[in-house]
């Protein structure tokens, strides 16, 4: 039984009831641009890119300026849902500079939250550094590698209680799983930006237009903009509401976003296991190596898989073969097991071979000095992961 139910968008809603505004305490000189102003402007984007749950209901939002000085804001916004299945909420973080023209919004992921984060006085270096990331195209250009490890502790074990699904339920692009077991705490997958949407869900902002959503967190931490590293604690386990929505049974609703959207989870590596789509919403799995696990498996968490190592997947178990050279024509220096994580110092062409994912002629030289195929190890990438040789 899955934890997770069904959150599936649908048609766009007739009416749209916008709440209050919260500002909070700032830290700088109170705004002197219209707040009312700002309301709206937030309130009219984020309700021109959430999709209502259901046709004719009303939405409410919830806008809070977490940080303001003069023509300057900063916080988060956030489109919520019913409590009930078939809804979900949704959110972005935002930057605005108020202009002649009036407030210029800018949400996270979008080239322009960039643009404004590097010049707002209200942004720190440290949280700088991570928002005017430049975004990329979607997956780096045929690049799924993520840096990320699973969400909770290196080592531990947890259970996958539903396979890829949308962030919402149903709907594409499924970008989200749902986890549940070990110690029940919730952890970030990769260092970055942290910022509480409400209750319950927390974003991480990384680097490369990566972030990451918990959602039904309980005991959740009260974050704007912190930095938090690899395996920060973010909450536990839980079956919050908060924003929308429905849970049964404590879990973490880990979602992936690439730019300003939910993307599709499927190929990423993510703590050195390669998300899969099933047949439909809440199916499919993860294999690490030739290692498969399905909804009810078990997930270990193997840590980040770095940007130039690759998984061995012997495509079957067993092991694979290291040579001398780029080919089997070079003599055996040993062999390395499935599922081992080997280091990739350059790449070139040599035998083709044929692998789980398709025929390739590329070979990697390992740091040891040995070589072994590219048919048989999962990277991310299709191509050299650290250059030529």
């Amino acid at each position: 039984m899955r934890l997770d139910r069904r959150w599936a968008g649908g048609a766009a809603a007739a009416l749209l009831t916008v709440t209050s505004l919260f500002w909070a305490t700032p830290s700088v000189a109170a705004p002197t641009a219209d707040a009312s102003a700002l309301t709206e402007a937030v309130t009219a984007k984020l309700l021109g890119t959430a999709r209502m749950s259901t046709a004719g209901a009303q939405q409410e939002t919830r806008i809070t300026v977490s940080r303001s000085s003069g023509r300057w804001a900063f916080g988060t916004a956030v489109a919520v849902a019913p409590r009930q299945e078939d809804a979900h909420p949704t959110g972005s973080v935002f930057i605005a500079r108020a202009d002649r023209a009036g407030w210029r919004i800018a949400f996270d992921g979008e080239a322009a939250f960039g643009e404004l984060a590097a010049e707002s006085p209200l942004v720190g270096n440290q949280e700088r550094s991570v928002l005017t990331t430049t975004p990329s195209p979607l997956y780096a250009g045929g690049d799924y590698r993520t840096g990320m490890a699973l969400p909770f502790g290196v080592g531990q074990t947890w259970t996958l209680t539903s396979g890829p699904h949308g962030w919402g339920g149903t709907e594409s692009p499924y970008s989200s799983i749902d986890l549940a077991g070990g110690d029940q705490v919730v952890r970030a997958t990769r260092a970055g930006a942290a910022y509480t949407m409400c209750r319950g869900w927390i974003r991480v902002i990384h680097d490369r237009g990566y972030s990451t959503d918990y959602y039904h967190l309980w005991n959740s931490i009260s974050v704007n903009g912190a930095s938090v590293g690899q395996g920060a604690v973010l909450g536990n386990t839980g079956t919050d509401v908060t924003c929308g929505g429905a849970a049964y049974g404590r879990h973490v609703h880990f979602g992936l976003r690439q730019n300003s959207a939910y993307v599709p989870i499927a190929g990423h590596d993510i703590g050195k296991w390669v998300l899969a789509n099933g047949g439909a919403a809440y199916q499919g799995g993860a294999r690490h190596g030739s290692a498969w696990a399905g909804v009810g498996g078990a997930l270990y968490n193997y840590g980040a898989l770095g940007f130039n190592q690759g998984v061995v997947d012997a495509n079957g178990g067993g092991v694979l073969t290291r040579r001398a050279g780029p080919g089997t024509g070079y003599g055996s220096l040993g062999s390395v097991a499935d599922g081992a994580t080997v280091t990739i110092s350059c790449s070139a062409n040599g035998t083709s071979h044929t692998g789980r994912y398709g025929t390739t002629a590329l070979w990697n030289r390992l740091s040891d000095g040995s070589w072994v195929s590219d048919a048989y190890l999962s990277t991310g990438v299709n191509g050299p992961v650290n250059g030529w040789c």
